[in-house]
């Protein structure tokens, strides 16, 4: 049966069924056109606010689905909403506790050995393969002794006792000022007058827990706003989430409201479009959006699984690294590639070409298999167009605009293709055209 809300009143139908009458712009045009601007405008002035109606939106599209499913059983959909509140937000709990602490280990571990693993790849990896990319350029047949190659760090011995230098090294420059190196065994202490005095490392260190009570006499009120600070911090976080929480839960249950008031706005004729856009929409969004959330969930169990057949070190910390940066399409995946096959370098030649083999075989099966059927064809966005939006995004936006680049382009394209599919349809209709000359 027909809405009768769909139904064009007469004069709107008289108006369609003449095809070379133009069409002005009526009150209601105006209207709705300058209320758009003003909602633009207002959108632009918050935009520092608009961050958690942002993660609302897209928490509730990706659980609608599942929701209106729920429903459709018989369950209330407030009660399928906390059903899939205490789900989700149950088993990143149980994730975390299992996860976490090894990751968090893990991660401070790296962050200790990061320094050294660059240290070593400056004086040592890099030195020995320009040892020898200059020996594969010499040739083989060289002729004459070879003079020996420079010391490295690793040919450097340690000095003994009897060769460190003293305690204190005053030299003067030729600039007239000096020059302070200090030996193992003393520091240089701060005075409260502003220079400095030398002390024994050991006396320091009796009297370290004495001067950290005077810092913080002395410092109070700066460590006080600290304190604040951090704390002012984490319960703005706190509040955010339940706030994010909040307001996706409102879309959910007000859903149908919402597209209502929206479909509402356009004129009756134009509503049955106006579904179709909508539909159009949703498809490109869900292989945007859901299918890039499921294949950063596939990536990093793939990487997880590879990584630890290998012996990476701290794989752990880079399939969490490969699952988040497969958010952001093909920058993401690259940049997640270099710290695994970094670490991979550190270990051996042979790890970093594993490591390296194994996520070129899991992006194959992306490109191959999961995007097809996960993504599917719905989306239909051009790598050339997927490349630009992202530089543009990351220009102007940095990590934000990166991550909604894609789901933003994936809109527009929906847009354009379903007005132009409506232009189209107009012009084999005739309607717009100018009137046959008369005879």
């Amino acid at each position: 049966m027909t809405d009768p809300r769909d139904v064009p009143p007469p004069a709107e139908r008289s108006a369609l069924s003449m095809p070379g009458r133009p069409e002005r712009v009526s009150r209601r045009g105006w209207l709705l056109g300058l209320t758009a601007l003003l909602v633009l405008a207002v959108l632009i002035a918050a935009r520092e606010v608009l961050l958690p109606f942002i993660l609302a939106m897209v928490i509730a599209f990706v659980f609608t689905p599942s929701v209106l499913s729920i429903e459709r059983r018989g369950v209330p959909r407030w009660v399928a909403i906390v059903g899939i509140y205490a789900v989700t937000l149950g088993s990143m709990y149980g994730f975390g506790a299992l996860a976490a602490p090894r990751i968090a280990a893990e991660g401070k571990a790296l962050a200790r050995e990061v320094p050294r693993m660059l240290k070593r790849v400056q004086e040592d990896v890099i030195p020995a393969w320009e040892e020898r990319l200059r020996g594969f350029s010499e040739g083989a047949a060289a002729e004459g002794p070879q003079p020996p190659p420079p010391a490295t760090s690793a040919s450097i011995k340690p000095p003994t006792t009897e060769e460190l230098k003293p305690a204190v090294t005053v030299e003067k420059n030729a600039d007239g000022s000096y020059e302070v190196e200090i030996g193992s065994g003393v520091e240089l202490v701060p005075n409260e007058s502003g220079g400095y005095r030398v002390e024994a490392a050991e006396a320091r260190k009796k009297g370290s827990m004495q001067r950290a009570v005077h810092y913080v006499q002395r410092n109070y009120v700066e460590l006080l706003r600290g304190g604040v600070a951090v704390v002012s911090n984490v319960a703005r976080g706190i509040f955010l989430f339940f706030m994010t929480l909040m307001l996706a839960a409102y879309l959910m249950l007000t859903h149908e409201n919402i597209l209502g008031f929206f479909r509402g706005l356009v004129r009756a004729p134009a509503r049955q479009d106006f579904d179709r856009l909508l539909d159009r929409i949703d498809t490109g969004l869900s292989g945007v959006v859901r299918g890039q959330l499921m294949i950063c969930l596939v990536n990093g169990v793939l990487s997880a699984i590879g990584f630890a057949l290998i012996g990476l070190k701290y794989w752990p910390v880079m399939a969490l690294v490969a699952a988040v940066g497969s958010l952001i399409p093909i920058f993401g995946s690259i940049l997640s590639s270099v710290p695994a096959v970094a670490i991979g370098l550190t270990q051996s030649p042979a790890t970093a070409f594993l490591v390296l083999g194994w996520i070129l075989l899991i992006h194959q099966i992306e490109a191959n298999f999961l995007n097809p059927k996960i993504i599917g064809t719905a989306a239909q966005l051009h790598p050339v167009l997927v490349v630009f939006v992202l530089l543009v995004g990351e220009h102007w936006f940095h990590a934000a605009g990166a991550l909604l680049a894609v789901p933003c382009l994936s809109i527009a394209q929906s847009l354009f293709v379903h007005f132009r599919e409506v232009a189209d349809r107009d012009e084999v209709m005739g309607i717009g055209s100018p009137p046959p000359p008369s005879s």
